[in-house]
């Protein structure tokens, strides 16, 4: 659908600074800059591992900010992306969120935008939620609102509350938002459970320990952040 395909454009275009997802990510990168700056009140630089996170998100913070800082952030991915890099504040590596190869508390923050909710079902989520605060002395994790009435991929209204036959129909007869059209139904039941949107009902069970749970508002609640300080 041409719609939900010029909202996706323009909602979530992070190459323009002016689109409400980038307006939103500057926003909560506020609270990032202040976890951060918060350790190196007992520390001379920070360690960061960003799960399932790319270069381009980080162009939320200056990078003669993260320079200064000495925020030396490893970039953690199943596969490897080809983007350029500074390599005096990033590195990339390749893993799985659900089975980090990092002994227990190795960086001083573990980060994740936008990845919980496409790990698999609440299983998954436990195992990705789980090593967030295993190999993080503190953590910062970001997800979209099961309540906010635009689901956020496919970028068609109420989508996410539709039942799951519904979903796969109109998967199998539209390309809707960042989703193509599915050539079959196995392949749109793929697309449909690729991204489970939570309450933060669910976000308390799967991070017990978390110092504060924020809500972005869109008129609705938008989005959440998961901190533990």
């Amino acid at each position: 659908m041409n719609i939900s395909k010029n909202l996706a454009k323009k909602i979530s275009n992070y190459d323009n600074p002016n689109s409400i997802g980038s307006r939103f990510r500057k926003r909560r990168s506020e609270i990032l800059k202040n976890l951060i700056a918060n350790n190196l009140k007992t520390a001379s630089h920070i360690t960061i591992l960003d799960v399932g996170g790319r270069r381009s998100y980080w162009n939320i913070i200056p990078l003669e900010w993260l320079r200064e800082k000495c925020v030396k952030i490893t970039l953690l991915n199943i596969e490897a992306s080809n983007e350029k890099l500074e390599s005096d504040v990033f590195v990339q590596v390749r893993g799985d969120g659900r089975f980090l190869q990092f002994p227990d508390k190795t960086f001083d923050i573990c980060h994740s935008n936008s990845v919980i909710e496409h790990v698999g079902d609440f299983e998954d989520m436990k195992l990705f939620a789980r090593e967030i605060a295993r190999v993080g002395q503190k953590y910062f994790v970001q997800t979209p609102s099961f309540y906010f009435p635009i689901e956020p991929h496919a970028m068609f209204p109420f989508f996410h509350w539709f039942p799951i036959w519904l979903r796969v129909r109109i998967i199998m007869s539209y390309s809707i938002g960042h989703w193509r059209k599915a050539t079959n139904r196995k392949e749109a039941l793929e697309i449909v459970k690729s991204a489970q949107l939570l309450k933060k009902s669910d976000l308390y069970k799967l991070f017990p320990d978390a110092t504060r749970i924020y809500t972005e508002r869109f008129i609705f609640p938008k989005s959440y952040i998961v901190v533990k300080e």
